[in-house]
């Protein structure tokens, strides 16, 4: 299972760095978008992969180790709401550039 993830990881944090490179400015939006999602999957990942784990409970005692973290959900949870909301607004720009500009490259001139 580490290795799917490592891998998965890895696949989504190269596409991203590829498409950032590309010269189209809506390849560039999505290249960040595959990168924060593959910055989500490690946060996520360093909570320890658990299958069928209870969450943490106050008013609980015993091992920790038999409890889920809950703190990287959370900061996952909160970075897919921050990375929606910054991938609307950077399509609105896209949106707004390509409109004054009439085109979508990323220095704002066709290559000629």
């Amino acid at each position: 299972m580490e290795l799917v993830l490592a891998i998965s990881i890895a696949t989504l944090a190269g596409s991203g760095v590829w498409l950032l490179l590309r010269p189209r400015t809506y390849q560039v939006i999505v290249g960040l978008s595959l990168i924060s999602y593959a910055v989500n999957l490690f946060i996520f990942s360093m909570g320890r992969l658990r299958h069928d784990a209870a969450p943490v409970l106050s008013g609980q005692t015993g091992n920790l180790a038999d409890y889920a973290d809950p703190v990287p959900q959370a900061l996952v949870l909160t970075a897919i709401v921050i990375g929606f909301a910054t991938t609307a607004l950077f399509l609105v720009v896209l949106l707004a550039s390509r409109g004054l500009t009439g085109t979508d490259h990323v220095d704002g001139r066709e290559p000629e």
